[in-house]
């Protein structure tokens, strides 16, 4: 359960956001601090599954053949064969508007390293290369995990932003996914809270709000 701090900053967002003919997301804003973000090591990247879900909808596109592909068409946005994955590899336009319009993929493991051949330039500079898929695994399972993870990505920025909830979402749950959010930071970052410098949410057209 998120401290009762968290979730009064959620609240006053909620509250002093106009009313807008459109769901507006909630977003954190995260400071960073005395880190060498020119170093790639020091920057943040990671994947967060948030308890309480994103509150929008994630695009899932997943690279398959056979029966993976087949349970997959039922939750995944797209499912990809190899024969998709290699005309990819020769439309390049096609290929960056895919990697722009989706959130997350997913590959089966052996599908990889032609991902990496024919989609790696476009897809790694973006941060989004595919989770790999073992053979052990649920792709049904894996596909509803990550619609509920959001990406924590810092590049060279000392400030980075992510989404955790949307509007009509309570601020209880939207604290609840902030504060996994923060302990995962905390946890990573060299010198853990030390290296946070502000943290503030915000709905999409609302004021800041500090939260930390």
């Amino acid at each position: 359960m998120a401290d009762q701090e968290i979730e009064n900053a959620v609240s006053r967002a909620l509250e002093d956001s106009p009313d807008r003919n459109f769901r507006e997301t909630v977003d954190l804003a995260v400071n960073l601090r005395d880190l060498d973000l020119n170093d790639p090591s020091n920057r943040v990247d990671e994947s967060v599954v948030l308890p309480a879900g994103t509150g929008q909808e994630t695009k899932i596109v997943v690279f398959a053949e056979g029966e993976t592909a087949l349970r997959a068409e039922d939750v995944a946005d797209d499912v990809l064969s190899g024969d998709d994955l290699e005309d990819l590899g020769d439309n390049d336009d096609e290929a960056k508007d895919l990697a722009e319009d989706t959130d997350f993929f997913i590959a089966e493991a052996d599908m990889m390293q032609d991902i990496g051949r024919y989609l790696g330039t476009i897809l790694g500079p973006r941060g989004k290369m595919p989770e790999p898929l073992q053979p052990d695994d649920d792709v049904v399972e894996t596909v509803q995990r990550m619609k509920n993870t959001v990406q924590l990505r810092s590049g060279d920025r000392r400030t980075f932003h992510t989404r955790v909830g949307a509007e009509d979402m309570s601020a209880e749950d939207i604290a609840d996914n902030i504060d996994v959010i923060l302990r995962r930071l905390h946890a990573d970052l060299e010198k853990g809270p030390l290296n946070v410098d502000s943290v503030f949410v915000k709905t999409t057209m609302g004021p800041s709000v500090e939260v930390a």
